[in-house]
């Protein structure tokens, strides 16, 4: 297991030297935050990033992420054009020994809160969702007052997007997924690169829209999809956790089994209702989360690849990107690598 952190870049307030003290961090997640998306990637670009990452006495492992275009997640015409700019990008990760690529293919919305800093006992804040919270939030204003990604829209575009969607059910939108697997991970192959898919999160329907990678089943089916080692998924324990239903020991033992489980993103969540949840310290106590188990179904299927604390709580007064402090992150870190170290060889 390779333990790793993520980092946005030099507009990150947490610079890279910070991190590499974090004890047992090799690795970075990062991406090229300045390209539009759907154009290609340029090879210059990933060598300066892996370039000032390794001046920092650490390694660029995963790109998370490049992000899927909109068109392509609806099946329009230009998605060929896309696709090809996408397979351009995955063949410069190979060409400059980046080996994991962490996608999602959610349309519209990336991950999604309806509080950024709920105030927890403790006295730090943490990411939470509630869907009667959601059910007020003003689309009629554009994505402003939503967590930001890699594209915001403004309101006439968002609308026009909504209204796009909805001739795109559930099964339309595993048919574009498909179509873009089967362009996409041969070129991932053949560049030394793993796909590895990350979950819906919250993995439910938000605003209408489909949203299709959230349970285990859906895991399996979109590694079958295109039965390649290539084609594999980002283990979320925070995204899958948020679904009593998901039992996430057994799932990660059985995609570890299968050897798709190329990256694992691991946090704690703490279900408090009906489609509510908010989220907690890492260790297994703190949420519903069993880490310990879930680290021992992937020790035990072989798991070797890129690990990384995902959203931390703001604590001992940081201020920041919400959920992607250092301090809380940096205890994650360690808290894995104590759960890994026990587990034995």
């Amino acid at each position: 297991m390779e333990m790793t952190f993520r980092w946005f870049g030099a507009a990150d307030p947490i610079p890279l030297a910070h991190i590499r003290q974090i004890p047992g961090v090799k690795g970075v997640v990062s991406a090229l935050y300045d390209v539009p998306v759907g154009s290609a990637w340029p090879r210059a670009g990933l060598e300066q990033l892996g370039a000032d990452i390794d001046a920092a006495g650490l390694k660029l492992a995963v790109v998370e992420s490049i992000p899927v275009h909109e068109d392509i997640k609806l099946g329009r015409p230009t998605r060929d054009r896309l696709i090809a700019n996408y397979c351009e990008s995955v063949r410069a990760m190979g060409e400059v020994g980046i080996s994991v690529l962490c996608y999602n293919f959610m349309p519209v919305f990336d991950w999604m809160r309806t509080d950024l800093a709920m105030p927890l006992p403790d006295g730090s804040t943490a990411l939470a969702y509630d869907d009667r919270a959601l059910s007020a939030v003003n689309l009629a204003r554009g994505t402003g007052d939503l967590p930001g990604w890699a594209a915001a829209y403004g309101p006439d575009e968002l609308q026009s997007l909504l209204a796009a969607y909805r001739a795109v059910d559930a099964d339309r939108l595993w048919d574009h997924l498909a179509y873009f697997l089967e362009r996409v991970v041969p070129v991932a192959a053949a560049a030394g690169v793993r796909m590895a898919i990350h979950p819906d999160d919250p993995p439910w329907s938000i605003f209408g829209l489909p949203r299709i990678i959230c349970r285990g089943r859906d895991l399996e089916r979109l590694v079958g999809l295109v039965d390649n080692p290539a084609n594999g998924v980002t283990f979320c324990t925070g995204s899958l956790g948020a679904l009593p239903d998901n039992d996430l020991p057994a799932m990660a033992r059985r995609l570890g089994e299968m050897g798709r489980i190329h990256f694992a993103h691991c946090r704690n969540v703490r279900v408090t209702g009906e489609r509510r949840f908010h989220e907690t310290p890492h260790p297994s106590a703190c949420g519903g989360v069993d880490l310990g188990e879930v680290l021992r179904a992937l020790r035990d299927t072989g798991f070797s690849g890129p690990m990384r604390p995902d959203h931390g709580r703001m604590i001992w007064g940081e201020r920041g990107r919400p959920g992607y402090g250092l301090y809380d992150r940096a205890l994650g870190a360690t808290y894995l690598q104590g759960l890994w170290e026990g587990l034995g060889t």
